[in-house]
């Protein structure tokens, strides 16, 4: 399975000791279903240091499995890496997960936190920054989804392979729609990531979390930051 993640902004005005405060007792039970099986939400391991606050979001949810041709509903629980982290001026959201289950965290930890589901919202990467992170390692791209396109009836288009290589091609599709997501290996690393505009990361070479958790800090969370215009 693919390492996932996604990276959203804390718009609030917020201190890391706040976060964790607010934090460290959130615990939401409910009931499911006529026997009143508890389904839990909370945050757990909660750790302030430096920079950052860090945990674990976890919740659980119902699934129904087919038991003997009797429908069955089974407990799951589902856990995500969650990480605060302060950097020049921005307050920043990485959620270590895929992006359905990384929306709804950060949906909930808003309204937990400052009673608004508006306060913590995707981050984003510039597609001007999208566009020099691919030309500063052009070799390493192996897939380039454009959007906003101006073509009638076209959504997305997509680079890659040999087509990679044509470079009018490349500037066709610039003139005419915006980078949006990219593929690309890692120099000197030799890893497979994926990076959408609206800060959705992949690892699809498997590594440990913490690694990738690593990767963001030092790699997208700058882009971010420059499309903040914050450094």
């Amino acid at each position: 399975m693919p390492l996932a993640a996604k990276i959203f902004d804390v718009r609030a005005e917020t201190s890391l000791e706040e976060i964790a405060e607010k934090l460290r007792d959130y615990r939401v039970s409910e009931e499911w279903g006529e026997g009143g099986m508890e389904l839990i939400t909370e945050v757990r391991d909660l750790d302030l240091k430096g920079d950052r606050v860090e945990g674990v979001f976890s919740r659980d949810k119902v699934i129904i499995v087919n038991q003997r041709g009797n429908d069955v509903p089974v407990l799951k629980t589902v856990e995500a890496k969650i990480i605060f982290r302060q950097v020049k001026d921005a307050t920043l959201l990485t959620v270590v997960q895929e992006k359905h289950f990384a929306n709804a965290v950060a949906s909930l930890l808003s309204n937990h936190l400052y009673l608004s589901y508006k306060a913590i919202t995707e981050a984003r990467i510039s597609p001007e920054v999208m566009r020099e992170f691919h030309e500063r390692n052009p070799e390493g791209t192996k897939v380039i989804y454009f959007d906003d396109l101006d073509f009638v009836d076209v959504d997305k288009l997509a680079l890659y392979g040999d087509s990679l290589k044509n470079t009018a091609l490349y500037e066709e599709y610039l003139r005419h729609g915006k980078i949006w997501y990219i593929v690309f290996t890692v120099a000197g690393a030799g890893r497979v990531m994926g990076l959408t505009r609206n800060c959705v990361v992949t690892s699809f070479t498997r590594m440990p979390e913490s690694e990738f958790i690593e990767y963001i800090d030092e790699i997208v969370i700058p882009l971010i930051l420059r499309s903040k215009g914050s450094v």
